[in-house]
């Protein structure tokens, strides 16, 4: 089943509920959240009171992505604030294992996610832990970038190494997913797609998340 988790950076933030309500009515499953810290990515975005506010207004999953240096210091914080899968950034972990088993304490889902230039080996140990893993498509920190197309490769060989494992482990794309290019990364093994620009300066963003399922 393909899974659409559209991407709040892109949204209108002056009326965030009246988008959260628009990717609910759209048909998304989960709302994606980045939260960049300004040092491990060049970018600052949302915090815990956002995590918060968006868990008070939707019974969708809140899927946050951690873009941020020294992860461990903050999941237990961001897994009150209503966190329902936690992603962290394997480039930030010193101590990878103990991070994804930190997640699982906490009683959330644990996902991975690897920067574009990342191998996907380094998960080899502790794939069989891990709920998602997520590729990266486009080098963290903004929005509206374009897709880097070994990304593709890169899905193929992840889902070769779930299947010989015999895993049921979801592969998440993030970075310049459009409906031109969805059916190319589903193809590849790709199960959930994350999209903000794409979504959120859709015309029609009902029909824009039927078109990334359907394509």
């Amino acid at each position: 089943m393909i899974k659409i988790s559209p991407s709040l950076l892109a949204c209108n933030f002056a009326r965030l509920e009246e988008e959260v309500r628009k990717i609910e009515e759209g048909g998304a499953h989960y709302v994606h959240v980045d939260v960049m810290d300004g040092h491990f990515v060049p970018n600052i975005s949302v915090g815990f009171p956002i995590v918060q506010a968006l868990k008070s207004i939707t019974k969708l999953p809140l899927d946050v992505h951690l873009m941020i240096s020294d992860p461990d210091r903050y999941i237990e914080e961001f897994a009150k604030a209503g966190a329902d899968i936690i992603t962290v950034q394997q480039e930030a972990c010193i101590h990878l294992d103990r991070t994804v088993r930190y997640i699982k304490e906490q009683g959330k889902k644990a996902a991975v996610a690897l920067n574009p230039a990342t191998d996907i080996r380094v998960l080899e140990y502790v794939l069989p832990m891990l709920d998602m893993v997520l590729i990266m498509s486009v080098n963290p920190g903004f929005g509206g970038q374009k897709y880097i197309p070994y990304s593709t490769e890169k899905i193929k060989a992840l889902k070769k190494m779930i299947d010989k494992m015999g895993l049921k482990t979801d592969i998440q794309v993030d970075g310049g997913v459009t409906v031109d290019n969805c059916r190319e990364i589903k193809a590849a093994g790709a199960n959930v797609l994350v999209a903000g620009s794409a979504i959120f300066q859709s015309k029609d963003i009902k029909e824009t998340i039927r078109k990334l399922i359907e394509y």
